[in-house]
């Protein structure tokens, strides 16, 4: 298994989570939901993929009772043979976050190598369970744990779902990569500021401020006040 990456700098990445039968490709468990979002700068454009599977076999009840879903609910969906290329096309050559993501990576693999796609590159694993560790060792760092740790609003999931997961984690991603502020720039993508902001193209010239009277009394009257001011020795 290969350790989680803590992150990587890169102005596109994909976040992604998967929904399956159960936790161990290797025993034959598949994918039956994969939510994708682009990321650029660590911040979602609201470019995304999303897409139920049919996993040619049958999901056991403990799996249903996690995400919800039955075998009736995914026939007629397409087969992941039919969409692999649709999720590499997605994923492109850019990193790829996921929440313990060796997990993840894991089911991917054992997709990708059933219909004749090469593994994914491990270099491209971003694991934010290992950036939450690091940043919160000894505490509890599920997606729920760091939802309420950082406020994020968890009313909707009341099961495992891939997209609302997806969504939750692009929010945790943030606040662990160092918060909102994070991806603020005033420069547009074309490099130059917006039209709204204001600069100088150069030094502006000194301009000398002259009190009026009423100032002038009204600060001698303060520095009145000041025991043996030392710019009147």
């Amino acid at each position: 298994m290969t350790e989680c990456s803590t992150g990587l700098a890169h102005a596109r990445s994909v976040l992604f989570d998967t929904e399956t039968t159960g936790l161990d490709p290797m025993t034959g468990d598949r994918i039956i939901e994969i939510a994708l979002l682009e990321l650029v700068r660590d911040l979602p454009t609201g470019e995304r993929l999303h897409l139920l599977i049919d996993p040619e076999r049958d999901i056991p009840e403990e799996a249903t009772r996690v995400h919800g879903m039955t075998r009736a609910d995914l026939r007629g969906k397409p087969r992941f043979a039919e969409v692999a290329d649709q999720i590499l096309q997605f994923m492109g050559d850019d990193p790829l976050i996921a929440h313990n993501a060796a997990f993840d990576f894991g089911f991917m693999d054992a997709e990708f190598s059933r219909v004749g796609h090469p593994k994914l590159h491990a270099g491209r694993m971003v694991c934010t369970l290992a950036l939450a560790k690091r940043r919160f060792p000894g505490l509890p760092n599920s997606l729920d744990a760091l939802c309420r740790r950082f406020g994020i609003d968890l009313t909707e999931r009341v099961s495992h779902n891939a997209l609302l997961d997806c969504r939750l984690l692009a929010e945790v991603y943030v606040e662990l990569t160092g918060g909102r502020q994070r991806g603020l720039s005033l420069m547009s993508e074309t490099g130059q500021l917006p039209a709204a902001t204001y600069h100088f193209a150069g030094p502006r010239a000194a301009r000398a401020f002259v009190p009026n009277a009423a100032a002038a009394g009204l600060h001698a009257a303060f520095i009145g006040r000041i025991k043996a001011p030392v710019w009147l020795a």
